[in-house]
């Protein structure tokens, strides 16, 4: 669990590492503690006088510095052991070592054995020798494991620092007659031979790995304590019961779990319990999906392939209606939004205060044109639907009219009823026309004269005669030039 540039050499000896082993990323020793004390400078004898020692696989113990040695954190120390000496390293002193006592329940007592010396190179060279014998130790145990068919699987050597003794590291399932294993074990390496059983999670932390987040296992790192993990903790917080995703590298529910359970049961305490489908009159509606958080339910109806998402509010309302034996047209709020339903309203007051402006009416003559020279919609259809162009159609039927001769109208109706001045640019423009144009009208008949009138485009035209312009626009009217001249 060595970084590159903390790597150690053959004796044991770290090259890169500035504070002599113990790297400040934590990369280089499994379940390190930050000194927070250690830039204090206290003399030697009002420090704690018991020291953490860090052995392989993340092992730590507690031993007493009687001979008030000068021991620096990451220094090898060779420490008794009761059979035998053994070297591990410093990894934390002063009063922090006194409270990680208290924490793990250790007494300071007789119990706790004493620190020997300080490693010497020759003490490292001889610990490296007996490291090097642990892999080929490790793999012929399994084969002598598996010609006893015993049901058990070795996963870890660890050789004491004097080579007179042997730890190893099993897990089982059930509990294993191993007595004939320590006999062919002590006569083949010539060693004590220790057994020791782990569990599962035990062993992931002494071997490390990477787990699926892409991270260092947490056992092997900074977790020291194993708390039990069951299915309801992936239940709490919406996850798939998948064993392939909830297992760890030691093949039991990750450990990770655990950590935003607490945050999950506090939040699920504003979420609706649904024991049975929501009734609506378009049908039964079914729970899907829960987003704890945003407070937010999918509900889904019988043959339907879309969710609908509600509020846990409306849940709790579509609850109590059903408890009461209603049942609501959807699933969806039936209240309009208030704040859009205020603006709605403030602005049809704003409309009903302005003042209409009253538009201008027409004046509308029968048979007759518009005041501005436009003829209605309805007499340009009739006139579409009438026959021969001088005989005036009737509105209803379509048919020429031959009623008796009528009195002549005054000359103030008929100049109204006749082109303005200036609109007929041709006539302005040739005297001869004009004064035709009057003696034609001067011996028309009343009857003629209302036929005129009304219709002027029905007259039939005369050679070199042009037909006057009317305009269909409102304003300014423009003359238009007279091809003649």
């Amino acid at each position: 669990m060595g970084c590159q540039s903390c790597s150690t050499v053959a004796c044991g000896v770290p090259t890169g590492c500035g504070s002599n082993g113990d790297c400040r990323s934590g990369g280089c020793s499994k379940l390190n503690a930050f000194d927070w004390l250690g830039d204090m400078d206290l003399p030697s004898s009002q420090r704690f006088n018991i020291v953490e020692i860090k052995f392989k696989g993340g092992r730590k113990g507690y031993f007493k510095n009687d001979q008030h040695l000068e021991i620096y954190t990451g220094d090898p120390l060779v420490v008794d052991t009761g059979n035998g000496h053994h070297i591990g390293h410093v990894s934390l002193q002063g009063d922090l070592v006194h409270l990680q006592m208290i924490k793990k329940g250790i007494e300071d007592d007789e119990n706790i054995l004493s620190i020997l010396r300080h490693a010497t190179p020759k003490d490292l060279e001889k610990l490296a020798m007996v490291k090097n014998r642990e892999i080929p130790t490790l793999y012929k145990t399994r084969e002598i494991i598996q010609d006893l068919n015993l049901d058990m699987k070795l996963s870890d050597v660890d050789f004491q620092a004097d080579n007179s003794k042997a730890t190893f590291y099993y897990s089982a399932d059930d509990r294993v007659d191993f007595r004939q294993l320590i006999k062919v074990l002590a006569s083949e390496f010539k060693i004590r031979v220790e057994m020791r059983q782990i569990s599962l999670r035990q062993e992931a932390s002494r071997l490390g790995g990477i787990g699926s987040c892409g991270r260092e296992l947490c056992c092997s790192t900074w977790l020291t304590e194993f708390k039990s993990v069951s299915t309801s903790a992936a239940r709490y917080q919406n996850l798939s019961l998948n064993p392939s995703k909830l297992s760890g590298q030691c093949g039991r529910l990750k450990c990770c779990l655990n950590y935003e359970l607490e945050t999950y049961i506090d939040a699920l305490v504003d979420i609706p319990m649904i024991d049975k489908n929501l009734q609506t009159q378009k049908g039964e509606a079914q729970l899907q999906k829960v987003d704890i958080f945003r407070k937010r339910m999918w509900f889904s109806f019988q043959g339907e392939t879309t969710w609908h998402v509600i509020s846990t509010e409306r849940v709790d309302e579509v609850t109590k209606m059903n408890a009461k034996g209603k049942f609501p047209e959807t699933l969806e709020e039936d209240n309009v939004d208030k704040s859009l339903a205020l603006q709605e309203q403030k602005l049809s007051s704003i409309l009903d205060k302005q003042p209409i402006s009253p538009k201008k009416s027409r004046n509308k003559k029968k048979g007759g044109d518009q005041k501005g020279g436009k003829q209605q919609p309805q007499q340009k259809d009739n006139r579409k639907k009438q026959g021969p162009k001088n005989q005036p159609a009737n509105k209803k039927g379509g048919q020429p009219q031959n009623k008796g001769p009528k009195a002549p109208q005054p000359q103030k109706q008929q100049a109204k009823n006749g082109p303005k001045k200036g609109n007929n640019p041709s006539a302005k423009n040739n005297p001869n026309q004009k004064s035709s144009q009057q003696k034609q009208n001067q011996g028309a008949t009343p009857e003629g004269k209302k036929q005129q009138n009304t219709n002027p485009k029905n007259a039939p035209k005369k050679e070199g005669q042009k037909r006057s312009f009317k305009p269909n626009f409102k304003g300014k009217r423009r003359k238009r030039p007279n091809n003649n001249d």
